[in-house]
């Protein structure tokens, strides 16, 4: 959420920032908005005192017998008591008008995010690990993975399309896969394990970015709760609307859910396999810190991330994201992408975003710097380390042997009770 204090100040910043995520102006509106409110805050204010003043004159004006003058005081208190409300209410309608523009408009690139409308205008930064060359035409993971135990048709026929259920040594594979990933993140990279929930209320949702504007993407309970698309929503609100202490800062989280998302606007995309699911395993980054700490954590949270596709061996370069291609609270984000042999191209497998102040400002999560009285907003962090399905499909394609069968990284040999390779049922 944006501060309407700073656009206030320099709408022409805040026009340009929108100019660059392809966006018009709109600083007028919002300015309009708040003017409107500030005026009827003024005069409800304005309004409240003399009526209080009134009051007190009233008794005045009796003691000293000037029963004309407590009369008209009277009127007058009797009609700002009828006048009052009515300008309260339109504090209340132009602040809740200001809130719902200001809820709807995204992050503020930084100013090293390159320029572009979609994923073209995206940056190549860094590219690790050779992919590997085959002397057989290496396959798709739909096309040998029910073999090893990847069962696409039971799951549809009992939940739909973009479910899969894993059997097996590959349900094996999946688990050995996210316990690694935790222990890597807690035990080497400094991050807290959490167990949250994945049922959250509405403004939860509010406080990550996900609502208002993306409810299509979501699942929604019976009772008015949503299930979590990503554990960043659990784990950046376990902060909210709290004062954080400086010396405890930065606060590094992690976590491995289960995440649900609708897939709303991928129709046609990634219809085959396991990459686009509407329920997916995750073990999710989060970092709140000072503004001065966040540009180390976001160094420090994408070498957490590489070091989990590094230490499985797999390919992958890191992409600096476009103005038109960032997610709606990013104000910079890096994409992680993997080598994937039977597309013979690189996908995403994790996105690790800094936001600055702009989820904060949402949940009211405030830090109180040494040595000074008053609080500012933390910044906040978020990426994947990593989406697990995503992970076991570049294991899969990237170790796939001729018969089918599948070496399994030596990384993951602890996790996996002596099963070195998955092979054909």
């Amino acid at each position: 959420m944006h501060d309407i204090k700073a656009i206030r100040e320099n709408p022409e910043a805040f026009d340009a920032g929108l100019a660059r995520r392809g966006l018009e102006a709109g600083s007028s509106a919002l300015l309009d908005l708040d003017a409107r409110r500030r005026s009827a805050a003024t005069r409800a204010q304005e309004g409240l005192a003399r009526r209080n003043d009134a009051s007190k004159a009233i008794g005045q004006a009796m003691a000293k017998g000037e029963a004309e003058r407590a009369e008209q005081l009277k009127a007058e208190v009797a009609e700002l008591k009828t006048s009052l409300p009515a300008i309260e209410e339109e504090e209340r309608a132009a602040a809740s008008e200001l809130d719902a523009l200001l809820l709807a408009i995204p992050n503020i690139p930084a100013d090293d995010v390159p320029p572009g409308t979609d994923e073209t205008g995206n940056v190549e930064v860094k590219r690790w690990g050779e992919p590997r060359i085959f002397d057989f035409t290496p396959q798709d993971h739909a096309d040998f993975g029910p073999a090893l135990g990847l069962d696409f048709e039971s799951a549809a026929r009992m939940s739909g399309a973009r479910f899969t259920a894993l059997r097996g040594q590959m349900a094996r594979l999946h688990r050995a896969l996210a316990q690694f990933m935790l222990d890597v993140q807690t035990r080497e990279n400094g991050y807290e394990e959490v167990n949250p929930p994945v049922l959250v209320r509405d403004e939860a949702l509010v406080g990550t970015g996900q609502l208002p504007k993306f409810a299509e993407d979501l699942f929604r309970t019976t009772d008015g709760r949503w299930l979590i698309p990503t554990a960043e929503v659990s784990l950046t609100n376990l902060v909210r609307e709290q004062i954080l202490t400086q010396s405890d800062l930065p606060i590094r989280m992690t976590a491995l859910t289960p995440c649900f998302r609708s897939e709303a606007g991928s129709a046609g995309r990634d219809t085959r396999g396991f990459i686009r699911q509407h329920q997916f395993e995750k073990v999710e980054l989060v970092s709140i810190c000072t503004p001065e700490q966040a540009a180390d954590e976001h160094a420090h949270m994408l070498q957490s991330a590489e070091s989990i596709l590094e230490a499985l061996g797999l390919p992958y370069r890191r992409m600096l994201l476009c103005t038109g291609d960032m997610g709606f609270t990013a104000a910079k984000t890096f994409d992680l992408e993997v080598w994937l042999p039977s597309q013979q191209t690189y996908r995403e497998i994790s996105s690790v975003s800094t936001c600055n102040d702009f989820q904060a400002r949402r949940m009211n999560t405030r830090f109180r710097p040494e040595g000074e009285k008053g609080t500012r907003f933390a910044h906040t962090l978020n990426g994947s380390g990593l989406a697990v399905g995503r992970t076991l499909v570049a294991v899969l394609e990237n170790y796939q042997n001729a018969d089918g069968s599948v070496d399994v990284p030596p990384a993951l040999a602890a996790y996996m009770g002596g099963l070195d390779r998955l092979v054909p049922r």
